[in-house]
């Protein structure tokens, strides 16, 4: 018996896509740093917030490409030497990445207390009805 893929399933006709868009946001998966949460806002608005604590604005980036929303951090070298008795905060770089639904847009982001939000929205589609002419052929 072969098992069937999910985009290869007779009544799911063009979500090939799909499968190939699982099997990326599983290897994008960067661990648990930094920590983020993920809430539901309104019925059609989510927030993304990443505890970015000793990161600047200047030191983080975010870039929606492909529908792949990439949040980058890195924070710039001390240019004095610095002796830590004691460093319990983290400062290395990181890399988080979400794949967003056809129809979720970046509305913006804040940075407040350490913490960057990102405000993401769904549009809602109109619901479309079409008749199909049936030709002879």
């Amino acid at each position: 018996m072969t098992k069937m893929s999910f985009g290869s399933h007779p009544f799911l006709l063009g979500f090939d896509q799909l499968e190939r868009l699982v099997e990326r946001t599983a290897k994008a998966d960067s661990g648990g740093y930094p920590p983020y949460n993920i809430e539901q806002t309104q019925e059609n608005a989510y927030r993304i917030t990443i505890a970015a604590a000793g990161f600047s604005q200047s030191d983080l980036s975010i870039t929606l490409e492909n529908r792949q929303l990439v949040i980058r951090g890195r924070q710039a070298e001390d240019s004095e030497a610095r002796a830590f008795l004691h460093r319990g905060i983290a400062a290395r770089q990181f890399q988080r990445s979400f794949v967003l639904a056809d129809g979720v847009d970046v509305r913006g982001a804040t940075m407040e207390n350490g913490l960057l939000h990102v405000d993401l929205v769904r549009s809602t589609p109109d619901t479309v009805v079409e008749t199909i002419e049936i030709k002879k052929g």
